[in-house]
């Protein structure tokens, strides 16, 4: 169930009602929660809570998105990326997952790591581990995928290997055929070496390794993680 507004919106909301209605506050916050469809704040407040940097970010896709999802070696930049594709499926969309770094095996663990039996979406996920992944294979592949997919593109740089063609020719493909089918296209990124946590604590765009040139202004949204820390931003 998804909230309607803002936790601190609805608690402004109950402030209100109860200098208007002359009642409790905690009986305020009940009667907002019931409006909501929970029985109590309590329980409103704990669903609140359970929102993860995931759900955060996938509320603000918007058909024809691109995202990049940013980090070091080991930081859940891959989790992250399967934490998106599932939050799609269980808004019922179809999510595939393009990898040129793991086998479909390994895609497979990454998902139970995260607590997801992936039988459970077995007609809405798609692995592809091909040596061919491009550009044009990706949307060749997804031709039919329905609006709202999630393409999830592992990784960003090995798209550039062979370099056929420039990575920023293959960036702007997707982002057209992304607005043209009303997907959501998710690049995972490596991220350079030179990056520093004791300067600040998640990397950011100026942070994202490229061996060859691409404007990142390409992209919508952007995540970028470091240990616990997660960064959600949307494009200036």
């Amino acid at each position: 169930m998804k909230l309607s507004a803002p936790i601190y919106h609805m608690k402004r909301k109950a402030k209100r009602m109860s200098r208007e209605r002359g009642i409790p506050l905690h009986e305020a916050l009940d009667r907002i929660a019931t409006i909501e469809g929970f029985s109590a704040w309590s329980m409103l407040a704990a669903k609140a809570a359970a929102v993860t940097p995931a759900s955060r970010l996938f509320s603000q896709f918007r058909p024809g998105d691109l995202v990049l999802v940013g980090a070091r070696p080991v930081h859940g930049k891959t989790l992250m990326s399967l934490e998106l594709a599932v939050e799609a499926m269980r808004s019922g969309h179809r999510a595939a997952f393009f990898s040129l770094e793991y086998t479909e095996k390994e895609v497979l663990d990454r998902l139970r790591a995260i607590g997801v039996e992936p039988a459970q979406f077995d007609r809405l996920f798609e692995i592809d581990c091909s040596d061919a992944i491009s550009a044009d294979y990706v949307v060749k592949q997804m031709a039919a995928a329905p609006c709202g997919t999630v393409v999830v593109i592992d990784y960003l740089q090995l798209l550039d290997q062979r370099r056929e063609p420039d990575l920023s020719v293959q960036v702007r493909a997707l982002k057209s055929f992304a607005h043209d089918r009303g997907l959501v296209v998710v690049f995972i990124s490596q991220i350079n070496r030179s990056y520093d946590p004791s300067v600040k604590p998640c990397p950011d765009l100026g942070d994202v390794r490229l061996p060859n040139p691409l404007d990142l202004k390409l992209f919508d949204k952007m995540c970028f993680l470091n240990n616990s820390e997660v960064q959600l931003r949307l494009a200036s």
